[in-house]
């Protein structure tokens, strides 16, 4: 099978089910970001000494893939009886992880900055494209049915990549990097 086809060359892409739409439509901005945000995981993975974090990224990963094979699916094609559904459980996982790695992790009192090793740096840079996805799916909401178990998962992905990161920096004893309003002016 050739990966290349030539049926985009015109700046259209088809959905599952066969329906075809412009590479720019709302429901591609969607999965297209869903699936940056997949690619940002496989990065925070290969830099990913934690078997612990690394089992959490990859559970996740193909949890985007459904997620974005349902976003690919329009309600009411011939395909969607096929398409994988995204579950509720997505969420209720998240938060379970969300509080055990809180667990180990001191309490947070500043606003945080990106930073720290590379891992946790890859992990923010993922939470911000999570952040985009999200609102690539909300802005789909408005126009088509989304299953509002998407803009869950997806929002509380978000929160668990910010907690992964802190956990990645506390594990590897690198302080989380604080914000302040002013930050201190270098001596001269």
């Amino acid at each position: 099978m050739k990966i290349y086809t030539k049926t985009g060359d015109r700046g259209e892409t088809s959905l599952l089910g066969g329906l075809r739409v412009a590479k720019d439509d709302t429901r591609v901005e969607a999965y297209g970001s869903v699936d940056e945000l997949n690619a940002a995981l496989g990065t925070a993975r290969a830099l990913a000494p934690d078997p612990d974090l690394d089992a959490h990224l990859a559970r996740l990963q193909g949890e985007l893939f459904t997620v974005g094979a349902a976003l690919a699916t329009p309600s009411g094609s011939r395909a969607e009886r096929a398409a994988p559904k995204v579950e509720g459980a997505f969420a209720g996982a998240l938060e379970a992880a969300i509080d055990a790695l809180e667990r180990e992790l001191p309490p947070l009192t500043a606003f945080v900055l990106p930073g720290g090793t590379r891992l946790a740096c890859a992990l923010h840079a993922a939470r911000a494209v999570g952040r985009r996805a999200e609102r690539r799916v909300v802005s789909l909401s408005r126009v088509a049915e989304v299953d509002p178990a998407i803009v869950a998962f997806l929002n509380r992905l978000s929160d668990f990549l910010f907690v992964a990161a802190r956990t990645a920096n506390h594990r590897a004893g690198v302080p989380d990097v604080p914000w302040h309003a002013r930050p201190p002016r270098p001596e001269p």
